[in-house]
């Protein structure tokens, strides 16, 4: 604890981070605009499918969504330039984080790690050094601080690394090289080395490779002798992902995320070859300009104490689910479970007029955008939030206590398609929790 409290260090890694991560987030929100997702994710969608306990986050009305993202970017801009900081560090968090929980359908753990980050954003002086708040006196230049502050975003990166392993390390993954076997062969017309990709054994050395990577990268960054050798590796395997897989702009965040692990001197350098933009540090006497309180105050300390506690333990959660957590998701968002399992399924609804006795079939396409419906095809809980949905749609024609009922057939990791929920289960009485889901069939290899 008393190193918690007084142990220093430079800050310079942490202007150069919010430098980065700034401009990061801004290339995300332009390229997520000029795609045109914006509309069809968030405006197009007659029905979001919601995160329990947020129902009440609803997408704004009209072209208000474009309006977010403005806010959004130009609140990231104010992150890179540490104009205004703090207020663009909220602001940022606030929008992006809306963004997110509008609908589970659009779920990365991408996102997720971003609105960690922007929430540490906020509370840490990433603007003391090499900002436009500094320059023009918002805020007194500081160098150096508590360890903590650099370190934090450290050990957010090391825990989604090293979750990421943990995750891997199961059956399907290190025995049968399992969704790889399934993924490379769709690959093998890239040139120069795509034709490996048709062979079993570079699916199983890319399972044992991604396993071991992600369990000891974190080890090797964080040690000075190994970090060069480590960094290096980090471009190899993003690269090579995001060559093969449409990831997006996540290859290229946890790249340039990485470099907070590199020296003081290191950072030193970037910041001085940005000085014409934010202006050179102003000599003091006595060496290095301190932090007014060196030492994490009571309430911060805690609320650090708890972040971390949060991220070391809220991954584990699944195991309090029975059960293969990749058939019933329980426990399996939020837990850094990237790129795992190959599942999909369909889902067909009959709708029962207990009055009359008759029944309809109604296919979640009529109603869905393309994205919604793959999503909802596999994961339980979006099968009811639905069946929800078409509960009150049937009210408004008159049928006062439909029946819904659902035919759901889901494949996991090309093993067959098994019948996934109940099918006599009226999802209509069922209520989203986190208590075990006990309308899902158990998973049977």
């Amino acid at each position: 604890m008393k190193a918690l409290k007084n142990k220093q260090a430079h800050l310079a890694p942490l202007a150069v981070f919010r430098i980065i991560f700034g401009l990061l987030m801004l290339f995300a929100t332009l390229r997520f605009w000029s795609k045109g997702w914006i509309y069809d994710l968030y405006i197009a969608p007659g029905f979001h499918f919601k995160y329990y306990g947020f129902e009440w986050v609803h997408a704004l009305p009209g072209n208000w969504m474009y309006a977010v993202f403005a806010l959004m970017a130009i609140s990231a801009i104010g992150i890179a330039l540490g104009y205004y900081y703090r207020v663009s560090a909220i602001l940022f968090f606030l929008s992006f984080t809306y963004v997110e929980l509008l609908d589970v359908a659009n779920y990365l753990n991408h996102y997720y790690f971003v609105s960690m980050v922007a929430l540490l954003l906020i509370f840490l002086p990433a603007h003391r050094l090499s900002s436009l708040d500094v320059k023009l006196g918002r805020v007194s230049e500081k160098e150096v601080g508590n360890h903590w502050f650099v370190n934090i975003i450290r050990l957010q990166l090391a825990l989604v690394y090293f979750y990421a392993g943990v995750a891997k390390l199961n059956v399907d993954w290190l025995l049968h090289a399992l969704p790889l076997k399934m993924w490379l062969p769709a690959q093998a017309q890239l040139p120069v080395f795509g034709f490996l990709l048709d062979y079993e054994w570079v699916a199983y050395a890319f399972s044992w490779f991604g396993a071991i990577y992600d369990l000891s990268i974190p080890f090797f960054l964080w040690n000075k002798k190994t970090r060069p050798f480590a960094f290096v590796a980090v471009i190899v395997f993003h690269i090579s992902t995001w060559a093969l897989f449409p990831i997006g702009v996540f290859p290229w965040v946890m790249i340039f995320s990485t470099m907070i692990f590199f020296s003081d001197n290191f950072h030193q350098r970037i910041l001085k070859f940005l000085n014409p933009l934010f202006g050179a540090p102003q000599p003091t006497e006595g060496g290095l300009k301190q932090l007014q309180q060196s030492s994490i105050g009571g309430a911060k300390r805690l609320a650090l104490i708890f972040f971390i506690s949060f991220q070391v333990i809220w991954p584990w959660r699944y195991l309090a689910y029975p059960g293969n957590v990749f058939w019933h998701e329980q426990g399996y968002r939020l837990g850094w479970r990237v790129m795992l399992m190959e599942k999909a399924g369909y889902v067909t609804y009959h709708i029962t007029d207990p009055e009359t006795g008759h029944t309809a079939d109604v296919f979640p396409g009529e109603y869905l955008t393309d994205n919604q419906v793959k999503q909802l095809a596999t994961q339980p809980d979006l099968i009811v939030q639905f069946a929800h949905f078409l509960q009150s749609e049937f009210q408004k024609q008159g049928v006062r206590e439909p029946i819904i009922t659902a035919e759901s057939y889901v494949t996991l990791n090309g093993s067959g398609s098994k019948l996934f929920i109940d099918p006599n289960t009226d999802l209509t009485k069922v209520k989203d929790s986190y208590t075990p889901k006990t309308w899902i069939l158990p998973y049977e290899d």
